[in-house]
């Protein structure tokens, strides 16, 4: 299934194999009769099609059933071969995994990658992690996903205008990472593949409408919807980090002042941390720069939890700023949930608890009377299992 020429030839014949392996990917194994009443088909349709997707080693057969009385029927379920690559690309860091078709991590790697390098050298990198992680978790390869930190068009497998992505703008990662692996490729923004991590395997199972903030070198929203990413007509929906707090403010990554992400991004988090080193206002954080030269946000988190005032009101102040645009997405949206995650949510409960009463004061008694807002249950799996889920919704769909 080579994608490096644009198409990419399906093992998926019909809408019904579609909607019949999502269903075994998100409930696991069934009986005929079972995808039936889920598929609302004749049993001697369920069967067929069945029949096409074992030929095609995409299910097999999984033993007895539970007895609904009469003679037992046999469980369908995924075929226990199938693999998906799936990658998290950071700004300073690369994810990734291997997982079944359920998507399920069976193999999962991380290491510092600074994707300021450009495509060729990073997804270089990625290949040779890929190769190596596949060893450990063998089998078929039938799909791959991967998130990046910037703006990305789905439909087109690539990122457009990324602020923190030099070289990547239009690099077809979908063609180039379809060509090296030979199978469909899906490729979204990173902060849309955690919010699918979350929605699936995380702390928002089965809520079908929440919102996803990752906060790490840059802030960014993951908005699913009935159950479905939200991306807005051209892919950017969600990119709150550029919403601009103040007009005289410092300035961001993506050449304005004032943005969100200037204030409470991992690199804003840096810089204030380092100010307060030099003032002599953080004696912690004076003692790191001096070892080092340099004060990293994970620095300031440590100061904080250690009780350091000048760390702890670093990040009251951009928990408030943050829970401010919160607020305001939740009013206008009016989520099931709001889950926090990314390296700078590592913060822990002291952002939490900012975030949590920003938006509980701001917005309408009647939109968050039930609304929890929560840290990421995944930690940096969200990642990989929403790039994985994208994968198997790619690969799994009758080509047009």
């Amino acid at each position: 299934m080579s994608a490096a020429s644009g198409t990419e030839h399906s093992m998926v014949e019909t809408r019904h194999q579609t909607r019949l392996l999502t269903l075994l990917r998100d409930e696991g194994p069934m009986s005929r009769v079972e995808l039936g009443e889920r598929l609302e088909l004749p049993r001697a349709r369920v069967g067929a099609e069945v029949t096409r997707l074992a030929e095609v080693g995409l299910v097999e057969t999984a033993g007895p059933s539970a007895s609904r009385g009469g003679r037992r029927s046999t469980l369908v379920r995924l075929a226990g071969d199938l693999r998906v690559l799936s990658v998290d690309v950071g700004a300073t860091s690369v994810g990734v995994a291997v997982t079944d078709a359920s998507c399920e991590v069976l193999a999962h790697a991380v290491e510092d990658c600074d994707v300021r390098q450009g495509p060729h050298p990073v997804l270089r990198r990625v290949a040779e992690l890929a190769a190596k992680i596949r060893d450990e978790a063998p089998g078929r390869l039938v799909a791959a996903g991967i998130g990046l930190p910037g703006p990305v068009s789905f439909a087109e497998g690539m990122a457009v205008a990324p602020p923190i992505m030099p070289g990547w703008d239009r690099f077809n990662v979908r063609d180039h990472l379809g060509g090296l692996w030979g199978c469909p490729v899906a490729v979204d923004n990173d902060v849309n593949a955690m919010a699918l991590g979350e929605r699936h395997a995380g702390v928002a199972r089965s809520t079908d409408d929440l919102m996803f903030v990752k906060i790490g070198t840059g802030i960014g929203c993951g908005i699913v919807l009935g159950g479905k990413v939200y991306r807005g007509v051209a892919g950017t929906a969600g990119d709150i980090g550029h919403i601009r707090l103040d007009d005289f403010g410092p300035t961001c990554a993506c050449g304005e002042v004032g943005c969100l992400e200037a204030y409470f991004g991992g690199a804003a988090l840096a810089r204030d941390g380092l100010a307060l080193a030099r003032s002599g206002r953080s004696a912690h954080l004076a003692e790191v720069a001096t070892e080092r030269g340099a004060v990293t946000a994970r620095d300031v988190g440590r100061a904080a939890a250690a009780g350091d005032f000048g760390a702890v009101n670093l990040i009251r102040d951009g928990g408030r700023r943050l829970g401010q645009v919160v607020a305001s997405l939740v009013s206008f949206l009016n989520p099931g949930m709001v889950v926090i995650g990314g390296g700078v949510a590592q913060l822990g409960h002291q952002l939490l608890a900012e975030v949590r009463g920003a938006v509980y004061r701001r917005s309408l008694p009647l939109a968050t009377g039930n609304l929890p807002i929560v840290l990421s249950e995944l930690g940096e799996t969200a990642g990989v299992i929403g790039a994985a889920w994208s994968a198997t919704d790619r690969a799994f769909t009758l080509s047009s």
